[in-house]
């Protein structure tokens, strides 16, 4: 019999980012490795353990842009035609490296699954992948969650409490649209939590929301048993901790697993190494290098340069995820065992993660997590639950009023608020209240079906503005440029349309520009802003 609990927990996040007035964009790219790295590759591990009926649960969210990407008949082509580009290239490799044992084999692994890859999102998913996730979810095996609409960081839109109330109802209407069923928990985007919160997320159904381990620690009172067992808000809904220790395993590039020697170097890539000549079809139309995802080197050292590393071999780093998933199954337990003692509780462990680290940043992460649910399966010490399973179980928990808190930098909103982004929130606050303005004026409005047009689409552009991402990446220093000017262009576009309709002006042909450029949320309404 089982003595404790283990809740993994996946957040599959990425911006809206789609371009259709450019054939070729850099940040389109993030979709399709993430596609092929890490969603592909998670659903083949899922029908794996399926086949062998292996006990596996998890808990997942698909955020609302990840889902409108997945689901846009524009992206889908593109990132066919992206796989279909990236087999063409290791076509070219496996001959170039007949004479180059060390990384010949390597080229075939990669033109083996990306030829299996293009087949399976063809003809088994039919493109679809929301819908392949969801059937696991029919099936008992996942439990799928929603976020914010556009992943807006809520502790600071929340000034104006119409913005968070309007990230969480039209996430939850979008989650209802593309999973058929109403979202019984959410992740909040960075974990960034604000007392209070989570009255909006009961008014919308929302049962249960996860926190950083501090978020709980610091709670009023102070939990009784720590994060090993949820808490209840004084509204009634639940909240899971994240444990400190597993995701350290994880999550440290140095001292957690992914940083094994022999597992995939990240960040040397085909794409830069190679001859321009030879490469240039499969990197940027401009002759700008990029990531192919084509990777021939480990890790080798901490601080061994790129220039040195060695060659990497997937059969040894295949057998790596085996011998690490029994140290983290054995850990788990061990940890298990200790609370048992100490706290005379069947403990639960909350693992939260990105779900992208899983074969994207960690190339051999999927395999790992299938050989933790294979050997937690076969002892049957600990037993994997949802959310929604556990408080089935165990429905009486401690009250208490959580500590504002977030994931990330020193864990309180400094990662999202700092002088590299700051700038952005006084335009973010301008902008709700543009929007708030309009929706009240307009609350009752019927009939003008170009101005509903209009005011529907100010909604989206400050979504889209407010989405964490922007400041993540100015804070992060990689494509500042790009998050500065999508910022800039959604507040722009926010603010023209906001004169239009004040002005009774509204220039139809470029509404409709906008409509088919930011297509996210077809069934908005703008509503969602009014006010009470």
């Amino acid at each position: 019999m089982e003595k404790g609990y283990w809740m993994l927990v996946l957040h599959a996040h990425l911006p809206f980012v789609r371009h259709p007035e450019y054939k070729d964009t850099f940040e389109e790219r993030w979709l399709y490795e993430a596609i092929f790295e890490t969603y592909i590759p998670l659903l083949q591990i899922f029908e794996r353990l399926e086949r062998d009926k292996v006990y596996f649960r998890l808990t997942m969210s698909l955020t609302p842009p990840l889902i409108n990407m997945l689901n846009d008949t524009l992206l889908r082509n593109r990132f066919q035609k992206h796989l279909e580009n990236l087999i063409e290239l290791t076509e070219k490799e496996i001959k170039r490296t007949e004479k180059e044992p060390e990384f010949h084999s390597t080229a075939q692994m990669y033109n083996r699954k990306l030829r299996k890859y293009h087949k399976i999102y063809l003809e088994v998913y039919k493109c679809d992948l929301v819908r392949a996730f969801n059937n696991f979810q029919e099936k008992g095996n996942i439990e799928i969650i929603t976020c914010g609409a556009t992943h807006g960081f809520f502790p600071l839109i929340g000034i104006h409490r119409e913005c968070v109330r309007a990230q969480i109802e039209v996430a939850v209407n979008n989650h209802k649209d593309a999973i058929h069923r109403a979202p019984a928990g959410i992740w909040l985007p960075e974990c960034g939590y604000n007392p209070g919160d989570d009255e909006i997320l009961k008014a919308y159904g929302i049962n249960f929301f996860f926190v950083d381990s501090h978020g709980v620690f610091f709670s009023n009172p102070m939990p009784r048993y720590g994060t090993y067992t949820p808490v209840y808000c004084p509204s009634g809904v639940a909240v899971f901790a994240r444990d400190i220790e597993s995701s350290r395993q994880v999550w440290s590039s140095k001292g957690g697993y992914p940083g094994d020697f022999d597992y995939r170097e990240f960040y040397r890539d085909a794409g830069y190494d190679l001859d321009m000549d030879y490469i240039k079809p499969y990197i940027h139309e401009s002759g700008i290098r990029v990531n192919t995802g084509i990777k021939y080197h480990r890790v080798t050292g901490h601080e061994v340069e790129l220039a040195d590393k060695k060659p990497y071999s997937y059969d040894k780093a295949l057998a790596k995820t085996r011998s690490h998933a029994e140290h983290f199954v054995r850990t788990r337990y061990e940890q298990i065992e200790y609370c048992n003692n100490l706290l005379h509780i069947r403990p639960l462990i909350v693992s939260p993660y990105d779900a992208e680290l899983y074969g994207h940043w960690w190339y051999e992460g999927p395999y790992f997590l299938e050989h933790v649910f294979r050997i937690i399966d076969a002892e049957k010490r600990i037993l994997p639950v949802t959310p929604v399973e556990y408080l089935g179980r165990y429905p009486l928990h401690q009250i208490v009023v959580p500590s504002a808190s977030s994931w990330g930098h020193k864990g309180y909103n400094e990662y999202w608020l700092n002088p590299k982004n700051d700038w952005i929130y006084r335009h973010l606050h301008r902008g709700a209240e543009k929007m708030i303005e309009l929706a009240n004026i307009y609350k009752n409005h019927e009939g003008d079906e170009l101005k509903i047009r209009a005011l529907n689409q100010c909604a989206r552009e400050l979504l889209l503005a407010q989405s964490s991402d922007w400041a993540f990446i100015m804070r992060s220093g990689t494509t500042v440029e790009y998050a500065t000017k999508r910022t800039k262009e959604h507040l722009s576009r926010l603010n023209t349309l906001y004169e239009e309709i004040k002005s009774e002006n509204i220039k139809a042909k470029q509404l409709e520009l906008l409509e088919k450029k930011d297509n996210i949320f077809p069934q908005i309404d703008y509503r969602v802003y009014c006010s009470g």
